[in-house]
């Protein structure tokens, strides 16, 4: 299954088998991982680790993410993260982000962890099992990349973001919701690189040519803004 065809039948998972995955597939997670592309000017560190290095572990695995604490950080690891979220429920493993997940060790710049291992929970069947905002709550165009972006993934499905077409650029903006805005803050950020990466294999489908992924905040401190440019 491609990464594009896995977004809409993607499932959190939060019931695992305990058993570890083999050598070779934790491998090929790893070069997912390490290959996947990082927004303009961001690094950020990950780690894949076991479960006992997690509180109150679920699952056999689990990505550690650190990062700088400013929003294009954030944006930067939901933005790497995501493409191996899609990549392991592609292979039939199952995977799940946890912003409440803590660590054993605590780490000043640890910012969110990605479980996954072997389960029986199916993926969906398709969009219509999702639930999510309609199109027009949290986009100024209907088109199958704006489709493929309300299907990400966020806390507490708040989808925290308002999308803009223009020929040749999408502008994704963070807009938080409610009481949510305040209570998800940093992890809305992390959602908003998390759209991006549908977004982008949106658009790869599509046949166009990335140019460039950025994520930067207002002057002032404004709320974050984020921008995929392409070609065809």
């Amino acid at each position: 299954m491609t990464l594009y065809e896995t977004i809409f039948v993607r499932r959190s998972v939060r019931k695992y088998d305990k058993t570890p995955l083999d050598d070779e597939t934790l491998r090929g997670i790893q070069k997912i991982l390490d290959e996947a592309e990082r927004i303009d000017g961001q690094t950020g560190r990950f780690e894949i680790v076991v479960g006992s290095r997690v509180k109150n572990a679920t699952a056999p695995h689990y990505i550690f993410a650190f990062s700088e604490a400013n929003d294009g950080a954030y944006a930067n690891v939901g933005y790497v993260l995501q493409k191996v979220d899609l990549y392991l429920q592609s292979i039939g493993v199952g995977s799940v982000w946890l912003g409440a997940g803590k660590p054993v060790e605590s780490a000043p710049d640890y910012v969110i962890m990605l479980a996954f291992g072997k389960t029986e929970v199916p993926l969906r069947s398709g969009a219509q099992d999702f639930r999510r905002l309609v199109l027009g709550e949290i986009s100024d165009g209907d088109n199958a990349v704006a489709q493929a972006a309300r299907l990400a993934p966020s806390a507490a499905n708040s989808q925290p973001w308002k999308l803009h077409f223009e020929d040749g650029k999408v502008t994704v903006r963070y807009f938080g919701r409610g009481l949510l805005k305040a209570m998800l803050k940093k992890m809305n950020k992390v959602d908003i690189g998390i759209v991006l990466r549908h977004i982008e294999i949106a658009l790869l489908k599509e046949g166009k040519t990335v140019r460039s992924v950025t994520a930067t905040a207002a002057a002032g401190g404004g709320d974050l803004t984020a921008e995929i440019t392409y070609v065809d």
